[in-house]
């Protein structure tokens, strides 16, 4: 048996006030991924350029020379970064040679955040993004 009987104009209200909170949970959490989504790539991309320089470094210890190297690894850190937001670690300062550590950090405190809608509930339109690797310096050797 079908119900023949018209839907009344309060449950049509209804249906619309479900539809329009379902969308807003809908559309945050589709703003939430991409803002996460570009939060990752952005990551990776730091710490590939972290482990470019820690490399370049094990190679050759040189702070300057290391910094540019992790400046120029991809278009997108020139962009990004400065060699301000670049730090370099060494375990034994005084010895930059085999056996001994260097550790790049790259930090970049301001990432936005493209979808106001994280914002608002992060309290800031920025999120700080930070990369670490460290690797064992191969040459020179220890006198």
């Amino acid at each position: 048996m079908m119900n023949t009987q018209p839907i009344s104009s309060s449950e049509r209200g209804q249906s619309l006030m479900e539809l329009a909170f379902s969308l807003m949970f809908l559309l945050v959490l589709l703003s939430g991924v991409v803002d996460l989504g570009r939060a990752f790539f952005t990551y990776m991309a730091m710490r590939d350029a972290a482990q470019e320089g820690a490399l370049f470094g094990s190679i050759t210890p040189n702070d300057i020379e290391i910094k540019n190297h992790v400046l120029y690894s991809s278009d997108m850190m020139q962009n990004t970064i400065t060699a301000d937001d670049i730090t370099i670690v060494w375990s034994d300062p005084a010895n930059k040679c085999t056996g001994n550590a260097v550790t790049v950090h790259i930090n970049y405190p301001d990432f936005p955040l493209t979808m106001p809608f994280i914002g608002a509930f992060l309290g800031s339109q920025t999120v700080a993004i930070s990369a670490s690797v460290t690797d064992t310096i191969l040459t020179p050797s220890c006198p």
